[in-house]
């Protein structure tokens, strides 16, 4: 499942360092923050502090200082700066409190980098309380929202930020509100009209990078790969677009390609996901030995995460599943799950205690994962197997036919392993 990263720069940007955003390794379109290269926002970063230096009361400087710390980490995968964009909003906050809600919205965007949801909802709130008409403020409280799991509460933040102020990042969030109700045409069509309202390069390759996701995830590799290259067109540095071009490759067998795509992406944003999925292709290209070495850096990756205020369990559970501890994975999912429930954790979990042996126990997350609609190739992948291990050979054959109907291309480990289990079911797809 794709986790969103569509807002404004101030309410979302910080997501993708550790690979949870609202769809994964996606940069958001710019806002107050402006998606910008990392000489630019050097650059601007350094003017800033200038102009704080010469200036430093001037609070909504401080503010915007934060906003573009916040950028820098993004574009980076440097969680160390999320104190300095910490000190920088909470000075503002120092000097003014009353009617500050610039500095609130940066701190609720730095709350939802570190996966703290709970905290960026209620900065959201108090933002909310300063000025009703907040779009920035509806974009946090979304993306909270989201990943609390409060599905109707995250659509009716995204409805006010349509009605506040319409445009590519509303749209964005729409898109996903809609896929995660497994409304995938309807996303679609938003997301082309967020395309439609971009305004310069990085804006359009965040859009075109959403629509190749929603073409991958529904097994249109043609359409995928065209809106990969739109995307590295409109903006050759990203890495988002790579990494879905990566994907598209080795769909289509050029594992050799894919890897080199993974190898120059991870160089330039180590994230741990993009990390794992490239120890994972590695594995299926046997070298084991350069796996293991993905594997560490996305470990230490991690370590960096939460060294600098971060909490990411469902990282560090894909990760415990990456390297064949299951029931770490257990531990580590459960506790992402006791703090917030977005499907892709009821997944994660589902699959953890799968292969730690509790299929009775995981039967009960995998559905929970597809209550709400979504029910990508991924998750009925899952839900078969553990069906299958529960002797439910009727509803394992449904959804391991569903998963390879959905997207025959959505893992290059677990896609044959459908269609081998497929084939002993009696159904040779």
């Amino acid at each position: 499942m794709r986790r969103i990263l569509t807002s404004l720069a101030l309410a979302a940007a910080v997501l993708a360092v550790a690979g949870i955003a609202f769809r994964p390794h996606t940069a958001p379109p710019r806002s107050v923050a402006q998606a910008q290269p990392v000489d630019v926002l050097a650059d601007r970063v350094a003017r800033a502090q200038q102009h704080l230096r010469d200036v430093p009361g001037d609070w909504g400087g401080w503010a915007a200082l934060g906003a573009t710390y916040l950028e820098q980490a993004r574009v980076t995968a440097d969680s160390a700066l999320y104190p300095q964009a910490e000190r920088a909003a909470r000075k503002s906050l120092a000097l003014r409190r009353d009617g500050n809600g610039g500095a609130l919205v940066v701190l609720g965007a730095l709350a939802n980098a570190r996966h703290d949801f709970a905290a960026a909802r209620d900065q959201a709130e108090a933002a909310l309380r300063i000025d009703s008409a907040d779009a920035d403020a509806y974009g946090v409280l979304a993306d909270a929202l989201t990943q609390l799991g409060d599905a109707q509460g995250a659509t009716g933040a995204v409805q006010r930020m349509l009605d506040t102020r319409p445009g590519l990042a509303a749209y964005a969030r729409a898109s996903y509100d809609l896929e995660l109700r497994g409304r995938i045409a309807d996303a679609t069509g938003l997301m082309r009209r967020a395309l439609n309202d971009a305004v310069d390069p990085h804006d359009a390759a965040f859009c075109h990078t959403q629509l190749g996701d929603l073409a991958f995830g529904r097994g249109d590799l043609r359409t995928a790969g065209d809106e990969y290259a739109a995307a590295r067109a409109a903006d050759p540095a990203s890495v988002a677009a790579q990494r879905g071009h990566a994907r598209v490759r080795a769909a289509q067998g050029d594992l050799s390609g894919a890897l080199a795509d993974y190898a120059d992406l991870t160089a330039r944003l180590p994230g741990p996901s993009y990390l794992i999925e490239y120890a994972e292709l590695l594995n299926v290209a046997a070298q084991p030995s350069e796996a293991d070495g993905q594997l560490a850096l996305a470990a230490a990756a991690q370590r960096l995460f939460t060294a600098n205020g971060g909490r990411d369990d469902l990282a560090t559970a894909q990760l415990a599943l990456a390297e064949g501890r299951p029931a770490d994975a257990v531990k580590a999912a459960s506790a992402e799950w006791a703090r917030r429930h977005h499907p892709d954790v009821a997944d994660t979990l589902a699959w953890s205690l799968h292969l730690a042996g509790r299929d009775a126990e995981a039967l009960a997350y995998a559905r929970t994962a597809i209550a709400g609609g979504a029910h990508p190739a991924t998750y009925a992948y899952h839900l078969g197997l553990i069906h299958l291990s529960l002797g439910h050979r009727a509803e394992a054959r449904a959804e391991l036919a569903r998963a390879l109907a959905t997207n025959p291309y959505f893992s290059p480990v677990d896609g044959p392993n459908a269609r081998r289990a497929l084939s002993a079911l009696g159904d040779a797809r």
